[in-house]
């Protein structure tokens, strides 16, 4: 892929060439994400990649517009950095109209994108007059949520998925983004990864986790109050004990001086953070076609016979040393 660079007020001016590019897309809202940075040498830096300078690969969703310059004399190096069109997404937010407690959208799903996104950046994020068939009626968005938040769970409400990317401008025209609604693909079924396939991927699959939380609030000795909580074997946390002698992991939640809800909350937290699981991690070089954020993969360890299936989260595409990379991250993963 190639990184194209414009000018402030969006004239392309050529490729990005021998700088190291770090750039994160995905669906959580964390301030490390939908990010980059680009990293020059002092000896390779003419100054042309500027604040208010667009970078963009064509027609996919890698770009966004640099607004913070770091030098360092020690580290040799001048970066540029700022947010991707999805992070710019992350800094507006849904307000509800005047007197309403919610803001409320109802219409075609790319209609009322193309309303969001034209409000929050006109001129500049545009959307598609497409008809997907998916209409809402009186949709309610959460108090206060960000652009891309609400955009990303109405969508998924649906089974569709945000697609954003950079629409290239003629030779002396500014681009655009654009956004719209794709239904979501759950490719598992068509294609098993595996590290046959230039894929790496590590799964820790932990049954030691705790099954029964002894949870301990206000009062003293055979006064103080005691809720039980277990998890089923389904992966549900309620009061019904399911895993019983060998099969049963105990521990205490102590939690003094807490009143019943108070203490039934924190300890259902406490003990889904405690139970079994199961984690991913999952890297390719490249995957061929058209799978994108939120779009579902499986891949499988054919030696231990391990498999997993769970929608991608975040894609990190890295330049280093002139050597590329792009990593998914599935959703969950930190």
């Amino acid at each position: 892929m190639e990184l194209v660079y414009t000018d402030p007020i969006g004239k392309e001016l050529g490729y990005i060439l021998n700088a190291n590019v770090d750039m994160e897309i995905g669906e959580d809202e964390k301030s490390s994400i939908n990010d980059f940075e680009i990293e020059f040498k002092r000896s390779g830096w003419n100054g042309t990649v500027e604040f208010g300078s667009q970078v963009y690969v064509p027609d996919t969703e890698y770009g966004g517009i640099v607004r913070e310059v770091t030098t360092s004399t020690k580290a040799n190096s001048i970066t540029v950095k700022g947010y991707t069109w999805r992070g710019m997404m992350t800094k507006k937010i849904i307000k509800p109209e005047k007197g309403q407690d919610y803001a409320i959208a109802s219409g075609e799903i790319n209609e009322i994108i193309k309303g969001k996104v034209e409000e929050a950046f006109p001129g500049f994020f545009y959307g598609v007059v497409e008809d997907t068939g998916i209409q809402l009626t009186n949709y309610q968005f959460d108090r206060y949520c960000t652009l891309h938040e609400g955009l990303r769970k109405m969508l998924q409400s649906v089974g569709y998925r945000l697609e954003i990317k950079y629409i290239q401008g003629d030779k002396y025209e500014m681009g655009y983004v654009q956004v719209r609604a794709v239904p979501i693909v759950d490719y598992s079924s068509e294609y098993e990864f595996s590290n046959d396939q230039n894929m790496n991927f590590t799964m820790d699959d932990n049954k030691r986790g705790v099954n029964h939380l002894v949870c301990l609030g206000k009062g003293e000795l055979k006064d103080r109050l005691v809720i039980h909580l277990y998890v089923d074997e389904k992966g549900n946390v309620g009061q019904t004990q399911y895993y019983r002698g060998i099969d049963e992991i105990e521990e205490t939640y102590d939690s003094s001086g807490s009143e019943y809800d108070d203490l039934l909350k924190n300890g259902i937290a406490k003990l889904t953070n405690s139970k079994n699981k199961t984690e991913y991690d999952m890297t390719m070089e490249k995957i061929e076609g058209s799978m994108d954020i939120g779009d579902i993969v499986g891949g499988r360890d054919y030696l231990t016979g391990a498999s997993m299936k769970k929608p991608i989260g975040r894609k990190i595409w890295t330049i280093s040393a002139g050597k590329e990379k792009v990593e998914y991250k599935l959703e969950g993963e930190s």
